[in-house]
């Protein structure tokens, strides 16, 4: 939220105009509200665009016309006019997230809540059809998830012309990725455009990756027109759902009542957005939006709210929101130090990730086999026993020194927060971006805000360490060596397991949640998967490594290091194939690094050698772990590979450190950066940031 400035208006119509949401090429978007209350998001067509009849006739005639759709799963128009010359539209004010930022924030849905936005979004399509309309720019972010369900926002009304949009003369703007073919080539469109881009949403809300993806918008839409969508991360019984939606041929589509009807959601299926994450968050966002009301509702006489009063509120509660053309998706958090009991669980959504310029050499950037400038570091503030540094959104936190753990900026590395009286080998965790959980010195769970330090929840868990999260619970080991979930919106104890005597002593975080599964490592090489709903052991592996064993996890396949890289199905433990410990000279006691897994690779260091492994037909194969190439950088044995921007990399301190950047592609080496002599390193990055950890000093990285 910012407020108004010099040439804003201050009201249009019966709304009196607040603050200033966002703007494009083409609007400007305001909170609004009228004298009986009511919030409305209202755009208005820029001043030097209003001056074009055409436009400022066809944003009023599209307004007038989204009037008659009258489903609940639309962002409905309540007032569009033309005062002054300029049009303006006003839409209802949606509480709650868009579809991506939930997916961010949250993780991608499961089937069946997959099944419930797509039956839903079908109905209002169908709805939107029958009125004549098209909307033609169907996307995650033109999605709001409410607690009545998902509604589809800005159809057919005003666009704004951003970097992600094409527009050409007498076209609609297509979104890369999620227009249909016809509308990439500018052929005519027909509704079974708007059931293509459907298609699109539901892989990015079933994967949490695009179906069409490229490294610039003409390779984008290449793929729409010419190429089959990646569906590899969506949920094997959704994939023959989605697939016709996404076929080339506009005729070959469903359509919306055969949408809603093949996914058919399962009784209870909108619990997506009744329970869990999304739905704290869309509590959270809906009481905003009644303060805001409570707020800048008409005080009577005697008790006047003055024009700057309510501008500065908004200022101080840092607004966060996204506004999508005809309405706007608004969380307001509110000054209430000290936090209140009931406020514990309504939390801020994830921040977004300042992210960093890409270095290319073409642009002369940096010199290839050169040592590029740091971002920012070293800062020695990293404690000594601090487990690998985690990065969450904007702050990066590590165990600081002089005890507890520290939050710094992921932009400049100045310090945000800290914390003394946590226990940084305890560890920490990311639960969605959102709160980072930790274990104090009494063996308390405590949670607080990535971006300012606030405290929220704690539990009291007897937690001697943390050893990963999903959805609903965090597992911890406690300090009479047992396993222990505990809920993430409540705080309670949700079970108890004793550990059997070959792990009792020997657990070492952390581990990995995936499937309701919890899988984990111990000191001693041997391997352990329990059932997240009860902690019942489901199966295990003896004997992995001679040492540490650190399971990583990609979809429903864990996979293990130590004598050998093994993948294993993580529900039951079926053995998919295993490389045996090996060396260029087949030399024995050689081994395996913890594995990186992405959806086309595998990478690993076998001894001080790196190998790809690619999910590629043409490169190797998924079931038998086939080598791919060979990296041309060396790497540490206990620091996986770290994959950001283009590029893959490794530190290594045979001799003298350093961190290692080399083409993804091909695995040719681009830089390197030297670091200090050190007996302890680790790399993370995100943010097109690579951060090292050097002894105690932390230097953040470019990437290409």
């Amino acid at each position: 939220m910012k407020p108004l400035g010099t040439g804003d208006p201050l009201r249009l119509g019966p709304y009196r105009l607040l603050g200033v949401l966002g703007e494009g090429g083409m609007g400007k978007v305001y909170v609004g509200q009228d004298a009986a209350g009511t919030v409305a998001a209202v755009k208005v067509l820029r001043p030097e665009l209003a001056d074009d009849p055409h436009l400022a006739q066809r944003f009023v005639r599209e307004a007038q016309a989204a009037q008659a759709v009258t489903g609940t799963g639309v962002a409905g128009v309540l007032d569009a006019r033309t005062d002054g010359g300029r049009p303006w539209i006003a839409t209802e004010f949606l509480a709650g997230p868009t579809l991506d930022q939930a997916v961010e924030a949250h993780g991608p849905f499961d089937e069946a809540a997959v099944r419930a936005l797509a039956a839903s979004l079908a109905r209002t399509l169908a709805d939107i059809h029958a009125t004549g309309l098209i909307h033609r720019d169907l996307k995650p972010p033109n999605i709001v998830l409410t607690s009545s369900g998902p509604r589809i926002i800005d159809f057919g009304i005003a666009r704004p012309e951003h970097g992600l949009t094409l527009t050409t003369t007498g076209q609609i703007p297509v979104t890369p990725g999620y227009g249909a073919p016809e509308q990439v080539l500018g052929r005519r469109v027909a509704p079974s455009a708007d059931l293509f881009s459907l298609g699109a949403v539901l892989v990015y809300a079933a994967s949490g990756r695009r179906a069409f993806d490229g490294e610039h918008i003409p390779a984008v839409q290449y793929r729409v027109v010419h190429d089959a969508p990646d569906v590899s991360g969506v949920p094997a019984p959704l994939t023959p759902l989605i697939g016709p939606l996404l076929a080339k041929d506009p005729a070959a589509r469903p359509t919306p009542p055969e949408v809603a009807a093949a996914f058919a959601p399962s009784r209870n299926a909108d619990r997506a957005w009744r329970r869990g994450p999304v739905a704290q968050e869309i509590t959270e966002r809906e009481r905003a939006i009644s303060e805001l009301t409570t707020l800048t509702a008409d005080p009577g006489p005697g008790t006047p709210v003055s024009r700057r009063r309510m501008l500065l509120g908004f200022a101080a509660g840092g607004a966060v929101l996204a506004a999508g053309g005809g309405a706007a998706a608004l969380w307001w958090p509110r000054r209430r130090p000290p936090v209140k009991k009931a406020d514990l669980f309504a939390f801020p959504p994830a921040a977004k990730t300042p992210m960093a310029h890409v270095l290319n050499a073409d642009d002369g950037d940096f010199v290839v086999g050169g040592s590029p400038t740091a971002l920012w570091g070293p800062v020695k503030a990293v404690a000594d026993d601090s487990p690998g540094p985690l990065p969450v959104r904007d702050v990066i936190v590590f165990g600081a020194v002089g005890g507890g753990i520290a939050a710094h900026n992921v932009v400049d590395g100045k310090r945000r927060w800290a914390v003394r009286d946590l226990k940084a080998t305890g560890r920490y965790l990311s639960l969605s971006d959102r709160l980072i959980a930790a274990v104090d010195t009494k063996g308390t769970l405590r949670t607080y805000v990535p971006s300012t330090g606030e405290p929220r929840w704690t539990a009291d868990a007897g937690a001697a360490a943390l050893l990963g999260a999903d959805d609903t619970c965090v597992y911890v080991l406690t300090q009479d060596h047992r396993l222990r979930a505990v809920g993430r919106f409540d705080a309670r104890i949700r079970w108890t397991a004793p550990l059997d005597a070959p792990f009792r002593t020997a657990v070492n975080p952390p581990g990995v949640v995936a499937h309701g599964r919890l899988v984990v490592g111990t000191t001693d090489g041997d391997v352990l998967a329990v059932d997240t709903a009860d902690g019942r052991r489901v199966w295990d592996l003896r004997h992995q490594s001679d040492d540490f064993v650190r399971p990583t996890c990609y979809g429903s396949t864990v996979y293990l290091n130590g004598l050998s890289m093994t993948a294993r199905r993580i529900t039951d433990g079926k053995e998919l194939w295993t490389v045996k410990r090996r060396s260029l000279m087949n030399e024995p006691g050689t081994k395996w690094s913890p594995v990186t897994p992405t959806a086309d690779a595998l990478y690993a260091t076998c001894q001080a050698y790196l190998h790809s492994r690619s999910t590629l037909p043409d490169r190797w194969s998924p079931k038998d772990g086939s080598k791919g190439f060979q990296l041309r950088g060396a790497s540490n044995l206990d620091t996986p590979v770290v994959l950001q921007g283009q590029g893959l990399w490794t530190i290594e301190r045979e001799g003298f450190c350093e961190v290692n950047a080399m083409d993804a592609a091909d695995g040719r080496m681009v830089w390197t950066y030297e670091l200090p002599k050190a007996e302890r390193q680790w790399l993370v990055a995100d943010g097109n940031r690579v951060f090292a950890l050097n002894d105690r000093s932390l230097h953040a990285l470019p990437v290409f």
